[in-house]
């Protein structure tokens, strides 16, 4: 029985964080799309790129969430994002994060930290460029965050399911 209610939280933390690349990626796709903006009558100088990034840090989130579902380990308010990072790095200090899942980053041999690093990056560009930056001037860390997001999601996701 209780593998079964862990089976169903991994998936519903994989499920969230697909939801929010998707939703990220349809926000991207908005603030750079005209004919997406003349659709929904948006005026064509509005972007949303602030939420790009928050939605990509919560895919992120939800993403790591569902690799320490899979370990038996919960992490719930307060903090509890302070918390999944601490519990994150914790796993990748054991060498759980296998360096084959970071091979797809381009020209750098990455150990397994990379992607706990990618984890707490994001974190901190969501505090940053949600509330402190223009939305316009957030395009290359919008792009950043969605790429970011698709690799983290790939990877927690295979690790979540083994």
């Amino acid at each position: 029985m209780r593998q079964t209610r862990v089976d169903s939280e991994v998936k519903l933390y994989i499920q969230r964080s697909e939801n929010k690349l998707i939703l990220a990626r349809a926000t991207f796709d908005l603030s750079t799309n005209d004919k997406s903006k003349d659709a929904m009558g948006i005026p064509k100088d509005k972007t949303f790129f602030n939420d790009v990034i928050s939605e990509a840090y919560f895919s992120i989130f939800y993403a790591a969430k569902a690799v320490l579902a899979a370990k038996g380990i919960k992490t719930r308010p307060p903090e509890e994002h302070k918390k999944t990072y601490e519990e994150l790095k914790k796993l990748a200090e054991m060498g759980v994060f296998d360096k084959k899942l970071l091979e797809i980053y381009e020209e750098e041999t990455l150990k397994a930290e990379t992607l706990l690093n990618i984890f707490f990056t994001e974190k901190r560009k969501r505090g940053i460029f949600t509330y402190h930056v223009k939305s316009e001037a957030n395009i290359p860390y919008a792009k950043e965050s969605l790429d970011n997001a698709k690799v983290f999601l790939a990877a927690m996701n295979g690790l979540a399911n083994k």
